[in-house]
């Protein structure tokens, strides 16, 4: 397994050789200035980039052509028929993952499922297919610990296959709960919209979120399609996903080491701590002051 550092245009891209015709990217851009981050990258792989926060811009043609990922979306970028170089201008404070597969090593995980898989199947399989899709809670973690990766490194290569694995597992079990095309309901951008701003609302008062029929009325839709809506664009229930969020920003407050577990319980919403403790548990397998200790050994 290779693991270098490259300098472009005063960014830093770590890039790891999980194995052949396997490579993990990951980039954090925590200046305040945009940056260029390039690399060749031909017509035989697949690409995935994940947007963990921020946003880029993917250029093609020499600039003439370009694609925006946002803020917590996927990007999926496949064209047999020409090199597709990750040129991208990275804008502050932005982070990104992206696994990079050669079609052969691709087609392989999926050889039973071919078909399942759109851009797979045998009409497609000489198609380009650009698709963008957005990182649900359980992705977001997964590509939170690939980034933050701090083991031992002699297990570096396991653990970044077993995590590149599980985030594709969960990136096509999403595209299959998700399909806007398949559904009516979110051909309404309107609707989109409204669940959208119900996330955010869920995440800006997630120590004290209203209830479902409070932020249904908010967002001024009925409970049902709230419920159904929110199922479709983010893979989960409106509570489960809370839940989910809540635990990524107590582990990260944890890892930060500003609070103690006490601390971190309240920030989230939990008014005792036992409550805090049994939740952290039921989410990550380990209390709060495990895991600390397992992050700061």
């Amino acid at each position: 397994m290779a693991d270098t550092t490259k300098n472009v245009a005063q960014s830093t891209f770590k890039e790891t050789t999980v194995e052949d015709g396997f490579i993990i990217l990951t980039y954090q851009n925590d200046t305040d200035q945009s940056e260029i981050v390039e690399r060749e990258i031909d017509s035989t792989f697949i690409q995935f980039h994940f947007c963990v926060k921020g946003s880029s811009v993917f250029m093609f043609n020499n600039g003439s052509y370009s694609l925006n990922i946002k803020e917590e979306t996927a990007l999926l970028l496949y064209n047999p028929q020409r090199d597709l170089p990750i040129h991208m201008n990275v804008q502050p404070k932005s982070w990104l993952v992206s696994l990079v597969f050669s079609i052969q090593k691709f087609h392989g995980l999926f050889s039973q499922e071919a078909n399942y898989i759109t851009f797979l199947s045998g009409d497609n399989k000489d198609k380009k297919y650009y698709k963008d899709s957005v990182i649900s809670p359980s992705m977001a973690i997964v590509l939170n610990q690939l980034i933050n990766y701090n083991l031992n490194s002699s297990v570096k290569n396991l653990y970044f296959k077993a995590k590149a694995y599980e985030l594709l597992s969960l990136y096509f079990n999403r595209s299959e709960d998700a399909n806007i095309e398949q559904c009516p309901f979110l051909a309404d951008e309107t609707n989109v919209l409204k669940i959208k701003k119900a996330k955010d609302i869920i995440i800006a008062r997630m120590a004290e979120p209203p209830s479902l029929q409070e932020l249904a009325d908010e967002i001024q839709l009925s409970l049902k399609k709230l419920k159904e809506g929110f199922k479709e664009i983010y893979g989960d229930s409106v509570f489960s996903f809370l839940f989910d969020y809540k635990m990524e920003v107590a582990r990260k407050l944890l890892e930060s080491g500003d609070n103690n577990v006490n601390e971190v319980g309240l920030k989230v919403g939990y008014s005792t701590s036992s409550h805090f403790i049994a939740a952290f548990k039921k989410k990550y397998g380990t209390t709060p002051k495990k895991y600390i200790m397992s992050v700061s050994s």
